[in-house]
């Protein structure tokens, strides 16, 4: 696989980096840089033992399990059209592997996560390990390694390098802010990612994108154009992982709740904070949207985003949690086994 960044925890970008070969999403924060830096989230430790973070041991009923689950069973509609289109463009697919193969940025980025950050085995952090392997198995998809590392800013983000696993990295803020079950969310919304190729997509459209920057005259209206379109696709793309988190969360209010902590949580106020509050305030800035003037601010707000705002992505999984096809995806889950205690 090509050298991607898909940190998946901010909020939104507004203005996309100039392309290098690796990329990254994030589920969280609005940031300003094209897909540079990794955005962030957080959970919060159940346990602390002698100064060490500890995550609660693993108590809930046996989750359902989706065996034979393909990333367009839950793909949003906005994402599966765009990816669509990218598919139908003739050799996009081997150009952009071949365009990002072997580069040293990857292997930089490689030692870089390695060397400053905590591989999470069964014999190191092992509970977090367990999340990591039973969210995998929702989604049926094959588990990444996954790193901790030490970050004042709450993220997480995924890597993929060409030829070699692809890994996940939390930052140990992460563990200051959320719970267990919503951390567990955040990591399948990083496998979401990997789970519907995003990277590889991502890769190709910012390809495009920079190419229409050296056509003269017309060029930069043109890549101005496409950094738009591309925009809308990352939008829709976060849309879609928010879906792969509640189909391992399996309880709305569980990745609800990470986006509104998101938005403005602290470890102080967490206990304080209202998941049904949260979803009014989104149906407030429906309502006051939806005037002319009101849908004209919103989308100057949210045209250069590379994450929707946190209250739509509320709304929106809502929405979807109680729609036909979340029903009939659940019709078809089974019964995990019962997961190992620590």
């Amino acid at each position: 696989m090509a050298s991607l960044v898909l940190s998946s925890l901010c909020f939104t970008s507004h203005k996309p980096c100039s392309f290098t070969s690796s990329l990254r999403f994030s589920f969280g924060a609005l940031t300003g840089s094209r897909f540079a830096a990794p955005l962030t989230v957080g959970f919060r430790p159940e346990k602390r033992r002698n100064g060490r973070i500890r995550v609660s041991v693993y108590s809930r009923a046996s989750p359902l399990v989706f065996r034979d689950l393909d990333a367009d069973d839950f793909r949003h509609p906005l994402d599966k059209q765009n990816t669509l289109i990218l598919k139908a463009i003739p050799g996009l697919n081997e150009l952009g592997r071949a365009l990002l193969a072997g580069t040293v940025t990857e292997q930089i980025m490689l030692l870089e996560n390695i060397g400053t950050s905590v591989l999470v085995s069964k014999d190191q952090l092992p509970e977090l390990h367990k999340m990591m392997i039973e969210a995998a198995g929702i989604l049926n998809i094959e588990s990444p390694d996954l790193y901790v590392r030490q970050s004042p800013v709450p993220n997480a983000y995924t890597l993929a390098i060409s030829g070699k696993k692809p890994f996940v990295v939390i930052h140990t803020s992460l563990v200051e802010l959320l719970t267990r079950n919503e951390l567990q969310a955040v990591l399948a919304h990083e496998l979401g990612h990997l789970k519907c190729d995003h990277g590889v997509w991502l890769t190709f459209a910012n390809l495009l994108t920079l190419g229409a920057y050296t056509v003269p005259g017309l060029g930069a209206f043109l890549a101005q154009t496409l950094e738009e379109q591309l925009f809308r696709w990352l939008r829709a793309a976060e849309l879609t992982c928010d879906r792969a988190a509640l189909l391992v969360a399996q309880d709305p209010k569980v990745v609800i709740s990470v986006l509104m902590k998101l938005a403005g949580g602290c470890p102080s106020m967490a206990d304080q904070l209202n998941v049904d509050a949260f979803l009014e305030q989104a149906r407030s800035y429906d309502k006051a949207s939806s005037s002319p003037v009101g849908y004209y601010i919103r989308n100057a707000q949210t045209r250069q985003l590379s994450h929707p705002l946190p209250v739509l992505r509320a709304r929106e999984i809502d929405e979807w949690s109680r729609s036909n096809e979340c029903r009939s995806l659940l019709k078809r889950a089974t019964q995990m086994n019962v997961v190992e205690k620590v």
